[in-house]
């Protein structure tokens, strides 16, 4: 190639006359431009997440200069808002997977199409996992001792450290998946199976795996009688996959309207049938916990009769449950009339719907009860405070900021036709 074809190319396009090195070099610097450029709208939409992270940034800052006393959590109730987030974004990071699933099991060329949407959302949702654990250490500082091969782990009896390692091998597995299509998209090379469809395969289990041990993490102690159930990992895997669905769903809409990709209805009706069935059933599962605890009329329904009805005066997460269950229901009939993918609108209200239910089930309604009555059988009411819901609004935000640059980077794979077909 002479010297004057050479200078004429476009300064961060790939270069066929160097390595692979120098050209990764120039796909992140590419990567970086195109997460930074956009219109009006995007630039008020990544300001409007930047200041909201930054609030959360300076609440955080003032739970660790004061401690864990500016929170509501107490000896008695010890996870609190925090660790029902994480738990949420588990099951959300497991949802992405059915996207995969259509598209790598059963062949589906459309869903191959945006399967890099849920991808994108696993690791978006597992960078908000470890922020939410981070933020729940009262010691910050000793994170370390949660990282394999510095931290001296009780494996293979401790639950938390099979957490550990199934959230971040998650989360390696997902960036090698979208970084390798993305960067044999920005060279122009098809794409080699052998260099990730195993790794697909394997996300699809791990998938399963990282609520799964999410679950064992809870049913796992047996003084909690509220969690000490053997359908706790299976709720888990069902609303997760409602929740990842159901975002996606929406996130789809979205980028229909403002990215103008164009994005067949086969991926939406794809997902709305999977919420179809698994919003059935996950409300099937809570159902039989219900009878479960209330049918016996045992001491350990407590914590089941302080959830739904009140105990001795204290009534807290009465509203917070009674609305996720109305959210629920009224999604599931949304989602189960005739032609309800054709109507765009009812389709949008059932996922937002779905998605409020499983959050507030799989937080509030979980994670709270767990500690009412405490071990002592004292009532000791939990409500978060002013500094939890703003380090909560700004994790939120990061991840949302994570997936929009994500999306960025990604939608040359969504805009090129039959550019992310494998």
């Amino acid at each position: 190639m002479s010297a004057h074809s050479s200078a004429s190319r476009p300064r961060f396009e790939p270069d066929p006359t160097r390595g692979h090195f120098s050209n990764y070099v120039r796909f992140l610097w590419r990567a970086v431009i195109d997460a930074t450029d956009g219109n009006g709208w995007f630039y008020a939409w990544m300001t409007l997440l930047s200041a909201v992270a930054l609030v959360g940034l300076n609440a955080w800052a003032t739970q660790i200069h004061h401690g864990m006393v500016v929170t509501a959590m107490t000896d008695h109730v010890s996870w609190g808002l925090y660790i029902a987030n994480f738990t949420f974004m588990v099951g959300l990071a497991a949802g992405g997977v059915m996207m995969v699933i259509p598209a790598y099991l059963y062949h589906d060329d459309e869903m191959h199409d945006v399967v890099i949407v849920g991808e994108m959302l696993a690791i978006a949702a597992i960078v908000m996992c470890i922020a939410f654990v981070v933020v729940d250490l009262g010691r910050p500082d000793r994170a370390w001792h949660l990282i394999p091969g510095i931290g001296v782990f009780h494996w293979p009896m401790s639950m938390l450290t099979w957490d550990v390692l199934v959230l971040n091998g998650y989360l390696l597995i997902n960036l090698h998946i979208c970084g390798y299509l993305l960067y044999m998209r920005f060279i122009g090379r098809r794409p080699n199976p052998r260099w990730y469809v195993p790794f697909v395969f394997i996300s699809i289990v791990w998938a399963i795996s990282i609520h799964t041990v999410t679950a064992f993490l809870y049913c796992g102690l047996g003084g909690r009688p509220f969690w000490n159930t053997a359908l706790l990992a299976p709720r888990f895997l069902a609303s997760a996959f409602v929740s990842g669905p159901a975002f996606i769903i929406i996130g789809l809409q979205i980028l229909r309207r403002v990215a103008n990709v164009h994005i067949s209805d086969r991926p939406l009706s794809v997902l709305a049938n999977i919420m179809r069935v698994t919003i059935l059933i996950n409300l099937l599962m809570v159902a039989s916990e219900v009878f479960t605890e209330f049918y016996s009329g045992t001491s350990h329904t407590s914590a089941a009769r302080y959830l739904y009805f009140g105990l001795h005066g204290a009534h807290g997460l009465v509203p917070w449950i009674w609305t996720s269950v109305v959210f629920g229901i009224v999604s599931a009939i949304l989602l189960l009339r005739p032609g309800v993918i054709a109507h765009k609108t009812q389709l949008t209200i059932a996922c937002v719907l779905a998605f409020v239910a499983v959050w507030i089930e799989k937080g509030m309604g979980l994670i709270i009860p767990g500690f009412i009555p405490s071990t002592l059988h004292e009532i000791v009411e939990y409500s978060p405070s002013l500094i939890e819901w703003q380090i909560m609004a700004g994790i939120w935000a990061l991840g949302l900021l994570v997936y929009t640059v994500a999306l960025k980077i990604g939608l040359p794979v969504l805009t090129t036709p039959h550019a992310s077909k494998h």
